[in-house]
């Protein structure tokens, strides 16, 4: 297991991201920089996994572990987990992948990777994975390299979603697939209303509670922001990927948007 430092030419501070909104959506409210959603993301690391069970009801494990059987990694395969924040894709990938494989964990909140760094050195027996401080719209590696991708509640935060997908597809090989898991507004309006009433008197109290008010309370606009599943599928196309489909999940309410290159 190793940490790889991000390159001089990242585009991390102390050099700006580009500040890109998608374009693929009116938005509803303003877009937070790259720079904010970093700092937010490096704020909440603490308390971060806590957080994800108590959102999720305690189901996101049981999520990852079917955006994993959708990316089918094989042992010896080498496989990226993107915006892997505290490790959890990443580490069923380099069970999946065993000793002979390889993973490449990606995020660019350090406070993130240490966690993740820090429950991989954990495990037993030890897994091949390497950590990288990093963008999602530059990744550090060089085309056709990944024989599967993941990403887990990342997409609904880059400033730039077809970029993104542009650059999971660059660095997948020929018929390798991503399943990227997040959470989305559902269609059906009794659900949508629980949602917002879970999120505003359940999720955010809590948030509170740790001092953390303010970064949970960004949810709301970020999925009012956050494509469709049929967006998404039509977003994936156009960046060149193929075999899209988006399943809903939880009533709508989480997805995964699968696709191959």
């Amino acid at each position: 297991m190793a940490f790889v430092p991000p390159p001089i030419s990242s585009s991390l501070p102390p050099q700006p991201n580009p500040v890109t909104p998608s374009g693929d959506r009116p938005l509803e409210s303003p877009s937070p920089t790259a720079q904010e959603i970093q700092a937010l993301f490096n704020r909440i690391a603490p308390v971060y996994d806590r957080l994800n069970q108590q959102l999720s009801w305690g189901l996101h494990g049981i999520w990852k572990h079917m955006a994993i059987k959708w990316v089918n990694p094989q042992p010896g395969d080498t496989c990226l987990d993107v915006c892997c924040g505290s490790g959890d894709l990443a580490l069923l990938l380099g069970e999946a992948v065993g000793a002979a494989g390889q993973v490449h964990g990606v995020d660019f909140a350090a406070e993130q990777l240490a966690i993740a760094a820090q429950r991989a050195q954990a495990h037993h027996p030890p897994l091949a994975i390497t950590w990288h401080l990093g963008d999602a719209l530059h990744l550090p590696f060089e085309d056709d390299r990944f024989d599967g991708a993941t990403l887990a509640y990342g997409l609904r935060n880059v400033v730039d979603i077809p970029r993104c997908l542009g650059e999971l597809r660059r660095v997948l090989r020929p018929g390798a697939k991503v399943a990227i898991l997040d959470l989305h507004r559902p269609g059906n309006s009794l659900l949508r209303q629980f949602q917002s009433w879970y999120l505003a008197q359940q999720v955010v109290p809590i948030a509170q509670d740790l001092g953390l008010r303010e970064e949970y309370a960004y949810l709301a606009p970020s999925l009012d922001r956050f494509p469709t599943g049929r967006e998404q599928v039509a977003l994936a196309q156009a960046a060149g990927l193929r075999s899209a489909k988006h399943y809903p999940i939880a009533g709508g309410m989480m997805g995964v948007l699968v696709a191959q290159k």
